[in-house]
């Protein structure tokens, strides 16, 4: 931990800005006006890299052990005097990140785990750290079975003085990916629905960066993320949860946030990101193409879309959620998502008194949705949501498991067996209209809104295969001259596992005989035919779908 230094220097006065350390965005500041920022360092930030801050009137906020650096808050007049330092590589924005959901309409659609499974294979054992608004402590489904033991075996805050969820997201991600039914269990005579976690019985790392707006910045974040990787072996933490994101502003290669990701990937955590839910934007005239956020543009990632599952239990008319966001990711063009999980009108856990549930009361269903002695009153304990905030914990969930049942397993090959073991019968095209504006919205099975298909939980559980290699997701790339999208596999440092010709599986694995090596994926298909995401180059010239002054994913209603 750093010491603080309470001596404050005079700034100079400077010319500020035009380091070339310093972020464009930074740039144009009122010279006085204080900034939020991450400084990264060329090794690890020491008590003097602090020291030079405060001299010149900024503020030391928190270390950020991924990625070598450290957030202040600093006068923009200070910035290139900082940069000055040969120990500084870069000083950025300290960006907003927020939740990742649309607010769905409060109809009672139930979701539930095909009990499939022995009691002793639901993630016993497996830490998932859940970064995110935080936990409704007290909901007795975050409790062992029929027992008062507590299963969020560590909680901190990274944002606020406290580990509650006072916005109501963390708490129904926390029921997807690990929620134990015992309001329902506690009735079993009275009991017509059940509301299941993807691993019942894993154990959860409350890490809040959210707050009770559903805001948050890449500093709490990353720290959240330095937390995970020195919990991990502690509580075992194998998963990490990110329903949350932000406009993408540079590559990846440079993001601070996808490089803390790859820390924790580099750890040996499976880190599930949400893919966003720009689907339906229409801003740069490429119908939600191109609006994966931040971290979930990481290669190394998995990166979950949402899929409408129709509130049945048939998988055959399921259909991509038209606000689920799109690939190929801003700026370097990674084929994204790689998968997408059920994610629409989702029944979760409550956080009572929480901000969306006061804001959206009719989303929360009614007694007599779950027990058949139950009243019409609203619920206390659940709460419907949508978006690919909710898909995310499904597949953190169902990793758990997987890792449960086989802990040597890395997190590319749970990756590449989840990818390898997807469901692909989606229609070739799928539309939804929006009651309240009669918009009609399209959306295909192509590569970039589905990625390898839906995941599969039982198929992935009985594989055994073992890939060997990297699940990194391939860059797709575009031919003008022709019209053609290719996947160069090798464009992250190593051939990819899971979309190339792997020993293990033989050609093709993900796409049959769509992709191999690096030919063509569709040729002129009715989806690029039209040239609306190519021939504009909005996706692949230097206008990419990428708004740094955003600051975060808007936070929409969805009827």
């Amino acid at each position: 931990m750093m010491r603080i230094a309470t001596v404050v220097m005079a700034a100079a006065t400077l010319v500020y800005g035009h380091s070339p350390k310093v972020d464009a965005a930074l740039e144009g500041q009122n010279p006085d006006a204080p900034l939020n920022v991450i400084i990264q360092y060329n090794q690890a930030p020491q008590q003097h890299h602090a020291d030079a801050v405060i001299a010149r009137g900024g503020q030391y906020k928190t270390m950020l052990y991924a990625v070598n650096g450290a957030a202040y808050t600093v006068p923009a007049k200070a910035l290139d005097d900082l940069a000055g330092d040969p120990d500084v590589e870069r000083i950025v924005p300290d960006r907003v990140v927020a939740g990742n959901l649309y607010n769905a309409m409060a109809s009672v659609q139930g979701w539930s785990v095909d009990h499939v499974l022995p009691a002793y294979k639901r993630g016993t054992g497996i830490g998932i750290a859940y970064i995110d608004s935080g936990a409704d402590l007290s909901h007795p489904d975050f409790e062992g079975y029929l027992s008062s033991r507590s299963r969020i075996v560590y909680s901190e805050s990274f944002i606020d003085s406290t580990p509650a969820d006072l916005y109501g997201h963390g708490t129904h991600v926390m029921g997807i990916g690990s929620g134990m039914d015992n309001v329902s269990a506690d009735d079993a005579s009275a009991a017509i629905q059940s509301f299941w976690g993807a691993a019942p019985d894993s154990s959860i790392i409350n890490l809040k960066a959210l707050d009770q707006n559903g805001q948050g910045s890449d500093s709490a974040v990353i720290a959240a993320i330095d937390r995970a990787i020195q919990l991990k072996y502690l509580y075992n933490i194998r998963v990490m949860n990110l329903s949350l994101g932000r406009a993408v502003a540079e590559s990846y290669k440079l993001d601070l946030l996808c490089q803390a990701v790859e820390q924790a990937w580099r750890a040996g955590i499976v880190v599930v990101v949400a893919a966003g839910n720009g689907g339906r934007d229409n801003t740069y005239g490429n119908d939600g193409y191109s609006t994966i956020t931040s971290p979930g543009n990481d290669p190394y990632v998995i990166t979950v879309g949402a899929v409408n599952d129709k509130a049945d239990f048939d998988r055959t008319d399921d259909v991509i959620a038209s606000y689920s966001s799109k690939g190929p990711t801003p700026i370097d063009h990674l084929v994204k998502p790689d998968l997408v999980a059920p994610g629409n009108r989702v029944i979760s856990y409550q956080a009572a008194g929480a901000k969306l549930v006061t804001a959206y009361p009719a989303n929360c269903p009614p007694a007599s949705a779950y027990l058949a002695n139950g009243t019409s009153n609203s619920s206390t304990y659940f709460f419907t949501l949508s978006g690919t905030s909710m898909a995310a914990p499904m597949v953190s969930g169902i990793a758990a498991v997987l890792i449960q049942q086989d802990p040597t397993l890395t997190p590319d090959q749970v990756k590449a067996r989840l990818m390898r073991n997807a469901w692909r019968g989606f229609p070739a095209t799928m539309t939804a209209t929006d009651p309240t504006t009669n918009t009609t919205y399209t959306s295909y099975s192509d590569i970039f809104t589905i990625g390898a298909g839906e995941v599969d939980f039982w198929a992935a559980y009985n594989d055994t295969n073992r890939a060997m290699g990297s699940a990194a997701s391939p860059a797709a790339v575009f031919n003008a001259s022709a019209g053609t999208v290719s996947l160069n596999l090798n464009s992250v440092g190593a051939a990819s596992v899971v979309w190339g010709t792997s020993v293990v599986w033989g050609t093709s694995v993900v796409w049959g005989t769509n992709v191999s090596g690096t030919s063509v994926v569709w040729g002129t298909s009715v989806v690029w035919g039209t040239s609306v995401v190519w021939g504009t180059s909005v996706v692949w010239g230097t206008n990419t779908v990428s708004d740094e002054s955003a600051g975060g994913v808007a936070i929409n209603g969805e009827p």
